[in-house]
């Protein structure tokens, strides 16, 4: 049913207007007797097979919602009922800001993608704990992928991760440190060795002081060289890192069906979707290869179908996450997925 009537009535709007229309009815439909068990009945598919244990934490099945799709935590118990194991938030900042000027998130339809510059554009960690706070279903894992805010230098970044783990610390099972966000400038920056081992350290130890300290992880970009990537893993023991998500969206325009007009004329932003598949898992297998199950992945780019998923999964991802693929299959991707890993 949606990719034969919705998605195509959802694809002849503007992006970013599609997905308010998604939150805005979802959340209305939810309000209504006897929803929540409709979809759960259509989409949710738990098996005990499917239950993970990573990080510390009982996941009930392997495939979450990628940050992004719920910046502000509007939808955690609507997402779940969709079959979710787990769902990550965000990217939140310390402070609400708006984001990058609109348009600034774009269908390539040829390539089952999009491109996006959103800007890390969110209502401020306080908004989303609030939320959080208030949420009944209790059973799916929540993580809080977090970032600095556009005005903060990066000198003072560590500040703005810090302030996003005290804000959320009691309402999130997991933490997820985003520097690889191609859409707020300077930011990549952050994944130098110098830098992000200081910045990794500083909200380390903040997490650590708290009571029950949560998981943390990095958020990684594909476009790492081998030896950044070798970097990265030296980091990640140097600094306690419980896991990495791997990967955001790419700088890479390589490949595309897309015509090159087009691609240029919708100008910068991170890439995701399908052309993301085999480098994200490139990024995977390289990673497990070195570190093993000692460092769970996190694994996340063009996870479309089921035999995508366990692709990531083959390659050593603990855990598989959606985002773009959610867009163009619709909800069902979920079961589909779980199912198949069921058997």
């Amino acid at each position: 049913m949606y990719k034969a009537l919705v998605k195509p009535l959802l694809f002849q709007l503007d992006a970013e207007r599609a997905h308010h229309l998604i939150f805005d009815n979802l959340k209305r439909a939810y309000r209504l007797p006897g929803t929540a068990a409709l979809l759960r009945g259509l989409y949710d598919f738990q098996h005990p097979a499917l239950t993970r244990e990573v990080f510390g934490l009982t996941f009930r099945n392997p495939v979450g919602l990628a940050a992004g799709f719920d910046k502000n935590a509007v939808l955690t118990d609507e997402l779940a009922a969709l079959g979710f194991g787990f769902v990550e938030i965000g990217t939140v900042t310390p402070r609400p800001q708006p984001g990058n000027v609109q348009p600034r998130l774009f269908r390539l339809p040829q390539d089952e993608a999009l491109v996006n510059r959103m800007g890390f554009n969110n209502e401020g960690a306080g908004a989303a704990a609030q939320r959080l706070r208030q949420r009944r279903n209790r059973q799916t894992i929540i993580g809080g992928n977090i970032g600095k805010n556009k005005d903060t230098p990066n000198e003072q970044a560590a500040q703005d991760y810090v302030a996003c783990v005290e804000a959320l610390h009691e309402v999130v099972d997991y933490f997820v440190v985003n520097v690889s966000s191609p859409n707020t400038p300077g930011l990549r920056q952050l994944q130098e060795r110098e830098p992000l081992i200081q910045l990794l350290q500083q909200v380390q130890e903040r997490n650590q002081s708290l009571p029950q300290p949560r998981p943390l992880l990095l958020k990684i970009a594909p476009d790492l060289t081998d030896s950044q990537l070798d970097d990265i893993l030296l980091i990640a023991r140097e600094t306690n890192l419980s896991g990495l998500v791997a990967t955001n969206t790419t700088i890479s325009r390589a490949e595309l069906r897309t015509t090159a007009d087009h691609v240029t004329s919708l100008g910068a932003g991170g890439l995701s979707g399908r052309p993301l598949r085999a480098r994200a898992t490139e990024v995977i297998r390289y990673l497990h290869q070195r570190a093993g199950d000692a460092l769970p992945i996190i694994g996340a780019g063009g996870i479309h179908s089921p035999q995508d998923a366990k692709e990531k999964l083959a390659a050593g991802a603990a855990l598989v996450q959606l985002y773009t693929g959610f867009i163009y299959e619709g909800p069902a991707l979920v079961g589909r997925i779980n199912r198949a890993l069921v058997g």
